[in-house]
């Protein structure tokens, strides 16, 4: 159970972290000295450490006290954040945000909309950080996350949102074509150079193919001649004729669209993954995130104009 101990202290351990001293701090927070030195001794008393190096010259913190301020500022915003969100209604986001976007899908679909987002909000103090892999919002600290699959691993204190799917797409450069032909059938491509996704541990993403049936997808293997674990390295090998790769319809339509890149077997093209918002629910509040939600959410689904050729289910 929470106990309001905690909180005890914590302002002042701040102040005098941030002014450098306790004659600082004291003179800020119309404090004593002595009220100010007492306080931080029942703080490092109550957490067992030392928080403080102090000599004659000079106050520091120590590597603890240092972690622990990284802390408390986090709280100490949060605390003003949500009394703002009470106090005034549609308030300016402001503060700082933390996101968290995959890295490809994230470079180009989603921060160029971020990047318009934070200049029509200036008080926002935004962190923005890339990672592919699967991650608590609550335990890293994250307010908002865009990303690919994923959808039933959340933990129930985060919250998510349904956007849209990839479409994947099998393509190839005009010049390899030249080269080496068309391919008609999946059978076809046993006798072309494919471009495959890998993985650190030497797994091999199996390609997708339409089925007979409406809706129906196999997967397999693919005898690739080329494994690169990144889909923007994926493109670049595409784009100089090294050979065919399915690719997400996000990452190749400008290239389709400018003839650089040609679409071949389309009526083996498939859905891909979901695309997900998530977002720890006791968040949802701060005006910084549900505007932000409302922002992505507007421009990650088709509608939004910014996904052409994704496809919505």
């Amino acid at each position: 159970m929470f106990s309001s101990e905690r909180l005890k202290g914590i302002d002042v351990f701040v102040c005098v972290a941030e002014t450098g001293s306790f004659k600082a701090a004291a003179e800020k927070m119309n404090l004593t000295g002595s009220a100010i030195s007492k306080s931080i001794a029942r703080l490092e008393s109550r957490l067992g450490t030392r928080l403080f190096q102090r000599t004659t010259r000079r106050l520091a913190l120590t590597d603890a006290g240092t972690a622990f301020y990284s802390t408390c500022i986090g709280v100490l915003a949060d605390l003003e954040e949500a009394e703002l969100s009470l106090q005034v209604e549609n308030i300016e986001p402001r503060g700082r945000i933390r996101i968290d976007l995959p890295g490809a899908f994230g470079r180009a679909q989603v921060l160029p909309t971020l990047l318009r987002f934070m200049q029509d909000h200036p008080l926002l103090i935004p962190h923005v950080t890339f990672s592919d892999g699967l991650i608590d919002p609550f335990q890293e600290g994250v307010d908002v996350v865009v990303r690919i699959g994923g959808a039933d691993v959340w933990p129930e204190r985060v919250e998510h949102r349904y956007l849209a799917s990839e479409w994947h797409t099998f393509c190839a450069s005009p010049a390899y074509l030249a080269k080496h032909g068309t391919p008609l059938t999946d059978q076809d491509l046993e006798h072309h150079q494919c471009i495959a996704y890998g993985w650190v541990d030497g797994n091999i993403t199996p390609w997708s193919f339409a089925g007979a049936h409406p809706g129906a997808i196999k997967r397999q293997p693919v005898p690739a001649q080329l494994v690169i674990g990144n889909g923007e390295g994926l493109l670049m090998a595409v784009m100089a004729g090294c050979g065919i790769a399915q690719l997400p319809s996000w990452l190749i339509n400008q290239q389709l669209e400018e003839g650089t890149l040609v679409e071949v077997l389309p009526h083996l093209a498939t859905e891909g993954m979901p695309i997900h918002l998530a977002w720890v629910k006791s968040r949802q509040a701060l005006p910084k995130v549900s505007t932000l939600l409302e922002v992505l959410t507007d421009s990650l689904t088709p509608a939004g104009g910014i996904l052409g050729g994704l496809r919505r289910t």
